[in-house]
């Protein structure tokens, strides 16, 4: 009972901050701070400190920054249009047209953003004004474009993979490797879905496209070679053991500048832009890993992670039973909060958990991932749909209602990762590993 209202009393201050307004990285050190005040005897200021410091002066966070700076970058090139010209010849043919260019699009832009929400902007500001003039059904192309910008967060470089590991200090190379299987299979899932609605619904009725010869496709596939050799670049690098994953996110942002360089796109205006905007997306999230690092040390000292292990470990729950569990918590804790500030806000009461059941922590990060994933398309927080919001005009519930096939697919992911773990597993256990995470 006294693990309950130890639980009971972080979660009552937490929302009481979060309630206020109070940014999620402050109000887990507050968390935090209250949790040492009543349960330790230590000088609460300066383990604050060395934890906060030591939280953001790891060098695998590096890898951070970088690659949101390179995503930055790239948002700010014709990238979205020249995909869409590469893509669209070779989706005119298939069972549901050119709204595959917003799965495949996305799936593309993925391998080089590592954020959801830049996926998104990038691959719909194109897609969604083409995709009209040729009246698709609205809310396939809304939601086929919500879904798929969440394979920004599996894809390497998956940000939220790279909090991940470093939060359970895992190798974020082995992470990204595992993202790549699951991530290419969610895609052809949502392609399938699109394939099949497109044959069974009567108000499928686009404009056809005008037949192209064979030369001319291969023509247009040039528009995709910048993207395709970068993507060669960072992921290479690191399959090939050339890199680590911070040392191939410096690659990646010098190959983002070269591509926007050679399109015209650079000037000091965007490069300014892009470099604000990745300083303020890495503060926020280096705020929350230095907050959750707090938090997590705090709850330690209170022996709640490893109580409520133990509480776990004597309900005996199956490891299939464990994950149901887990599922259903952080569908709901996603409802509220971020997938990133989900993650780093659980990880010290759930990793012992994880460990306790046997459960091979790189495949639970993909498992997390997915999870993750749908929170971005579920109301009242889903981050996508607020995106989306913004760039349709369309009501909320229009929206979320166009995402919940996506949503559906996404929990049939998950149990197929549970039936064949070696979707996640096949690739880090087989590839040769590199200098170093």
């Amino acid at each position: 009972m006294e693990d309950f209202s130890i639980i009971f009393l972080f979660l009552f201050v937490l929302f009481l901050l979060l309630g206020t307004g109070v940014w999620v990285g402050l109000a887990l050190m507050g968390v935090a701070w209250v949790g040492m005040e009543l349960f330790t005897n230590r000088p609460v200021g300066d383990v604050m400190l060395t934890t906060v410091w030591s939280a953001s002066s790891s060098w695998t966070l590096t890898a951070l920054p970088l690659f949101i700076w390179m995503g930055e970058i790239l948002y700010r090139t014709r990238l979205s249009e020249d995909m869409f010209r590469g893509l669209s010849p070779w989706m005119a043919g298939l069972p549901g047209g050119l709204v595959h260019t917003n799965i495949v699009g996305c799936t593309v832009f993925a391998a080089v953003s590592g954020s959801s929400a830049a996926t998104l902007t990038t691959v719909g500001k194109m897609s969604i004004p083409e995709l009209r003039k040729r009246e698709y059904p609205e809310s396939m192309v809304i939601g086929t474009l919500a879904g798929a910008a969440t394979l920004g967060l599996m894809i390497p470089p998956s940000l939220t993979l790279i909090v991940y590991g470093v939060t359970i200090n895992e190798s974020i190379s082995k992470l990204f490797f595992a993202g790549i299987l699951p991530g290419l299979v969610l895609a052809a899932m949502f392609m399938a879905y699109v394939a099949i609605t497109s044959r069974i619904s009567p108000n499928w009725n686009p404009h056809p496209e005008s037949p192209m010869r064979f030369s001319e496709r291969l023509a247009n596939s040039r528009f995709l070679l910048p993207v395709i050799v970068l993507i060669l670049v960072v992921i290479g690098s690191m399959y090939l053991g050339y890199a680590t994953a911070t040392e191939a996110a410096a690659f990646g942002v010098i190959g983002g500048l070269i591509l926007a360089a050679s399109q015209g796109s650079l000037n000091w205006k965007t490069f300014s832009e892009s470099l604000m905007g990745a300083t303020r997306t890495s503060a926020m999230i280096a705020l929350i890993l230095a907050g959750a690092a707090f938090l997590s040390l705090s709850m330690g000292f209170t022996g709640l992670p490893r109580g409520l292990a133990d509480l776990i470990a004597q309900l005996e729950l199956s490891r299939f039973q464990l994950l149901m569990v887990l599922l259903v918590f952080y569908i709901i804790l996603g409802m509220f909060l971020d997938g990133i500030s989900s993650v780093v806000l659980t990880m010290a009461v759930v990793e012992p958990m994880v460990r306790e059941a046997g459960i091979d922590l790189i495949w639970f990060g993909i498992f997390i991932v997915v999870v993750v994933e749908m929170a971005q398309i579920t109301p009242p927080i889903g981050f996508n749909l607020f995106v989306l919001q913004g760039m349709t005009s369309h009501e909320m519930g229009f929206i979320a209602r166009a995402a919940f096939p996506m949503f559906l697919i996404m929990v049939l992911m998950v149990f197929l990762l549970i039936a064949f773990p070696e979707i996640a597993t096949w690739l880090p256990d087989n590839l040769r590993k590199g200098p170093g995470g």
